[in-house]
């Protein structure tokens, strides 16, 4: 057995797969476009999200037009045979110069505020343009009577005016992949970037990595084909497969920035609502009700709501604290080895409780500590660290056990416990 029957093995299945399930990649890349599609229509002023559209709808056109049954279609409805070569080559062509455009408006700025991005952007424009149009005037020019759904390159690689047209489009997507490489990575490693941008440019990278991978298997069948060699199944098997992978990896690269940052908001409001759940029980108690519940309420909503009625119940409560009881509490928190921020949230939860305790004080609203209202501003902000503390209930006994002095009255078995 040979290294091409070796190599064959997996590689063939790849292909196989590709051939078969070529909507695949073409979904991922849709799918894509369908998280990004909301954000572009809301902010569709945005000129880079706008690109960023495009580019994937471009990348889903490649995949849906280089499918066998697409091509074959193609090839009937015009009845010219293997138009749908310079067809694929031209939306390949241009899905690479808009990579190119993104990512240098992207790393240097919008073409309108950067000279040096609006130099580049007409440069690549003008370059890729122009191949596209060289591409239709090759094959124009070129006899290639015989349909090859699949074997194109290889098959038309020795014949005049085909054979430069399948070069032309190999080394523009070569060099677009080198250059674009080329920026990811050096854009990778700048610092300051949000940990879901480095990671989707970091499958950016690999995307185009495994297009540079795709162009080597290309160009070395077609180079065997000149040089009266063999390798077909370099193009037929090896090639399909890196262009599978390489496109879900650049899907995955758009994605994740976006897809990252709004699970991770996602993820932040809801711990943040579940956090607030033991100081929220515990005004339920005071209050005597809960907030409504809301079918169908985002997780911003429930969160403001859960806020509000806790600032709300627990203002008219903060301004019968203890203010001395508050100090010795955060005294023996700091005691117990709790930094300043944790001794100071055990400390608001101490005279919480003990304000709940009290609540039939007839004093009112007057502060416990000698007739004047207690600063709340800082209790009322610091809800989520009182949360918290309240989840401890024995660290919350320990540290009143601390503070009181022999004229409380009140004992630490007495001390309302709050948990998850």
């Amino acid at each position: 057995m040979g290294f091409a029957d070796v190599a064959m093995g997996p590689a063939s299945f790849l292909s196989e797969f590709y051939t078969s399930f070529w909507w695949i990649p073409a979904g991922v890349l849709a799918a894509a476009l369908a998280i990004k599609l909301p954000t572009i229509i809301r902010l569709w002023t945005d000129p880079l999200l706008r690109a960023v559209g495009g580019l994937l709808l471009l990348a889903c056109a490649v995949f849906v037009f280089v499918a066998p049954s697409t091509i074959v279609w193609v090839n009937r409805v015009t009845g010219v045979p293997n138009i749908s070569a310079p067809w694929v080559y031209s939306l390949l062509t241009a899905f690479c110069g808009s990579c190119l455009v993104l990512i240098i408006a992207w790393r240097d700025g919008l073409p309108e505020h950067s000279a040096s991005t609006r130099r580049a952007t007409r440069w690549v424009v003008t370059v890729y343009g122009g191949v596209i149009v060289a591409l239709w005037v090759l094959f124009a020019l070129a006899d290639v009577p015989v349909e090859r759904t699949r074997d194109l390159d290889t098959y038309y690689a020795g014949t005049p005016f085909m054979r430069e047209e399948i070069l032309l489009y190999l080394l523009a997507h070569t060099t677009a992949a080198l250059i674009t490489s080329k920026l990811i990575w050096n854009w990778i490693r700048t610092d300051g970037l949000d940990a879901w941008l480095r990671w989707g440019l970091k499958f950016l990278g690999v995307g185009y990595a495994l297009n540079l991978a795709f162009d080597a298997a290309k160009l070395t069948a077609v180079v065997a084909r000149w040089t009266g060699n063999d390798l077909d199944w370099l193009s037929l098997n090896v090639a399909p497969a890196l262009a599978c992978l390489s496109a879900v990896s650049i899907a995955v690269g758009f994605i994740l920035p976006h897809a990252g940052q709004y699970l991770h908001e996602r993820w932040r409001i809801r711990r943040a609502h579940r956090r607030l759940r033991p100081l929220y029980r515990l005004m339920r108690t005071v209050h005597g009700a809960g907030v409504p519940l809301v079918l169908r309420a985002s997780a911003e909503l429930r969160l403001t709501r859960r806020e509000t009625f806790i600032r709300d119940v627990l203002l008219p409560l903060a301004r019968r604290t203890d203010e001395r009881l508050r100090k010795r509490s955060y005294v023996a928190a700091l005691g117990l080895g709790f930094p300043p921020e944790r001794a100071r949230a055990l400390a608001a939860a101490v005279v919480i409780l003990d304000a709940v305790e009290a609540g039939g004080n007839p004093e009112g609203g007057e502060g416990r500590d000698g007739g004047h209202d207690p600063d709340t501003t800082d209790l009322l902000r610091e809800i989520g660290a009182v949360s918290r503390a309240l989840r401890h209930p024995d660290v919350i006994r320990e540290v009143r056990a601390r503070a009181v002095t022999p004229e409380d009255t009140v004992a630490p078995e007495d001390t309302v416990a709050v948990t998850e």
